[in-house]
């Protein structure tokens, strides 16, 4: 290890860095000859990364127990607060079952060799450090392994940075009591202690049976041979960077900003995330927002359950509201009448994801509700994300002059929307009524039957991965193909909402600036105006989110080898194809408008002309004919205008 790490400082001194870009020595894809794709021919090398490493040796480390054995004392006792309960029908539960991500994966293997070892050490860590990820895909998947980021996996995690004062975010009550050396100094030494930010899954798992939790004052351990262990660690949201900041290893960023591919079959040169390219970044959007800062205080109680304060601060608060009840079967048992509690955390890791987990169960079958998806936790389940998605945004309509703005304010403590980007988007959707109720124009407009929505009419907030020319030449892929995510290396555009606290140079720092787009310091929020048509009374306004669009979901069925992209594509058709959440709603009576009038301060005069001549050949303000474009029709109807 440390003959490794000096030859990459000297690979460094060199400034060569250990990157290169790959133009040969790829393998053709099955059926992709003459000129067709190629695969990159990465090893698992290629995608190592520090923290607890997989073992085979039980007496060295214990296996990751099935969550099963949880819930005949953490589940069916209360439909809310049983944190198995609310936990088996999350996506955190399903995350090794997701049919879409069983799609992406045989993508990702298709495209890199292996790098669904990646994947696999996020998305069904049990298995990962049981040493079956090998292969790259499920193939060595017994049963058992698809059970997901699981309750013994989360409750054996330790902290990575020694209990550490500078930790962002940590609860009042305390720091970790014990620096856990017996576990993180055999890391140490070989080399594998992770940076705490790190992300890519670089967790640090106690090698033995042990439970590690968030409260100190359990009054009796019915575990037992396996320890509790008090861990503030667990209300901190650098538990969820572990595996919510991805960066994808095999390429490097080159000094000319550009991402490049690695030499190959060797680890990362720097195994820092600044340096590869950023896959997803909602950890790090949260630690430099004023969420992870100060903390942010809602009025109207959204997010928190029974939270003491109602300032929300660590992904915990929000994603795992306190809820009163029992961590245990046992709460309400006489005599020990601490189990029972205010704030339980709520084990539902609410997100947007708004149909994969019907899916999961449909594929599941008779099993589904004995392994625990009932429909009616699945239904709740559904609810909580919906419910999620409706506390993320506000929406304010305001009309000036002949334009309708629509203002979108992000409340969430991540950029909206956050996360996986492949067919994840938000838009606005606008409907311009007559004073009869006849719809005379929208904007946005998606059809429930075919899925498609009209994007060049609107604003759709989203993030695009594209492949860029040094790996299309290696690849034989068209320079900007999109869902390609094990070969994106780079970002063409984003534009999702920043959160409280954006400042650009952070995000910058970070790899999750915006693109293709901007938004000034401080801004966590984003208006749209829309040019309200001739005769239109009422504009009725809904801010939709999709989890997966048809694009998406049509890539996968088209490109997955192995059949599971037809699975998902045919899943998704079964469940709604994705229907849209309205996550705000609204209308607005539209007034008497002066269409000259831009600035709608009541005259026509030099102000409106210095707008209408800034927008020039552009479109919005200063269109007053509608026609799309700024031009000389509407200097000369302003100037008709001019005084009124």
């Amino acid at each position: 290890m440390r003959n490794r790490h000096a030859l990459l400082a000297l690979f460094s001194t060199l400034g060569l860095g250990g990157v290169m870009l790959v133009t040969t020595s790829v393998l053709a894809l099955p059926g992709g000859g003459g000129g067709g794709q190629v695969q990159i021919p990465t090893s698992l090398n290629d995608f190592f990364a520090p923290g607890t490493q997989p073992n085979t040796d039980s007496t060295a480390f214990e296996p990751v127990q099935n969550s099963n054995n949880c819930s005949y004392c953490h589940g069916n006792y209360n439909e809310v607060v049983a944190p198995f309960d609310s936990w088996v029908v999350s996506m955190m539960g399903q995350s090794a079952r997701d049919p879409v991500w069983h799609a992406a994966l045989a993508v990702a293997n298709q495209d890199a060799n292996m790098s669904g070892e990646a994947c696999i050490r996020c998305h069904a860590p049990g298995a990962w450090l049981a040493g079956k990820s090998s292969t790259g895909d499920l193939s060595q998947f017994t049963p058992d392994d698809f059970d997901g980021i699981n309750c013994h996996f989360c409750h054996r995690n330790v902290n990575p940075t020694l209990g550490s004062e500078s930790a962002v975010g940590y609860p009042t009550k305390g720091q970790d009591p014990t620096p856990d050396p017996e576990v993180l100094d055999p890391l140490f030494a070989a080399g594998l202690l992770p940076s705490a930010t790190l992300g890519n899954a670089s967790f640090v798992i106690d090698p033995k049976d042990v439970r590690r939790g968030p409260f100190d004052d359990v009054p009796q351990n019915f575990h037992g041979g396996p320890e509790l262990i008090y861990s503030p660690f667990h209300s901190n949201g650098s538990q969820c960077g572990t595996c919510h900041d991805v960066s994808n290893p095999i390429f490097s960023k080159l000094p000319n900003g550009e991402m490049g591919l690695n030499a190959l079959s060797t680890a990362h040169p720097t195994m820092n995330k600044d340096d590869m390219f950023p896959e997803q970044r909602t950890y790090s959007e949260w630690l430099n927002s004023t969420f992870a800062t100060t903390g942010v205080y809602f009025a109207d109680g959204r997010f928190g359950g029974n939270h003491p304060t109602g300032v929300m601060k660590s992904c915990q608060d929000c994603h795992m509201p306190d809820q009163q009840g029992g961590g245990c079967v046992f709460y309400d048992e006489e005599g020990i009448g601490q189990y029972e509690r205010p704030n339980v955390p709520q084990h539902s890791f609410s997100g947007a994801n708004t149909w994969v987990i019907r899916a999961v169960a449909t594929q599941m079958g008779e099993d589904a509700e004995y392994f625990g998806l009932t429909q009616q936790r699945i239904d709740d389940s559904i609810a909580r994300n919906v419910q999620m998605l409706r506390d993320a945004s506000d929406m304010e309509l305001t009309q000036v002059a002949n334009q309708l703005k629509v203002k979108i304010t992000n409340q969430s403590g991540h950029k909206l929307p956050t996360g996986y980007p492949e067919g994840r988007r938000a838009w606005i959707n606008v409907k311009f009524y007559s004073e009869g109720g006849t719809l005379l124009e929208q904007r946005g407009a998606y059809d429930l039957t075919t899925a498609t929505l009209n994007e060049a009419d609107t604003k759709v907030y989203k993030a695009k991965h594209v492949i860029n020319q040094a790996t299309a030449t290696a690849t034989h892929l068209p320079q900007g193909t999109e869902f390609h995510l094990a070969l994106a290396s780079e970002v063409a555009l984003d534009n999702r909402i920043p959160p409280r606290g954006f400042t650009n140079a952070a995000f910058e720092a970070i790899g999750a600036a915006p693109v293709g787009y901007s938004y000034a310091d401080g801004q966590y929020w984003d208006t749209t105006d829309f040019v309200i048509p001739t005769g239109a009374q009422t504009a009725v306004v809904n801010f939709y989110y999709q989890t997966s669009s048809r694009e998406y979901m049509e890539f996968l069925r088209d490109t997955a080898a192995d059949g599971s992209g037809i699975t998902a594509y045919n899943l998704w058709v079964l469940h709604g194809k994705s229907a849209p959440v309205a996550m705000d709603s609204s209308q607005i009576k539209l007034g008497p408008s002066k269409p000259a009038d831009l600035n709608g301060d009541g005259l026509v005069n030099g102000a409106d002309l210095t707008m209408l001549l800034s927008n020039w050949g552009g479109s919005g303000i200063g269109d007053i004919n509608g026609d799309g474009i700024v031009g000389g029709t509407d200097l000369a109807s302003l100037l008709a205008a001019w005084g009124s």
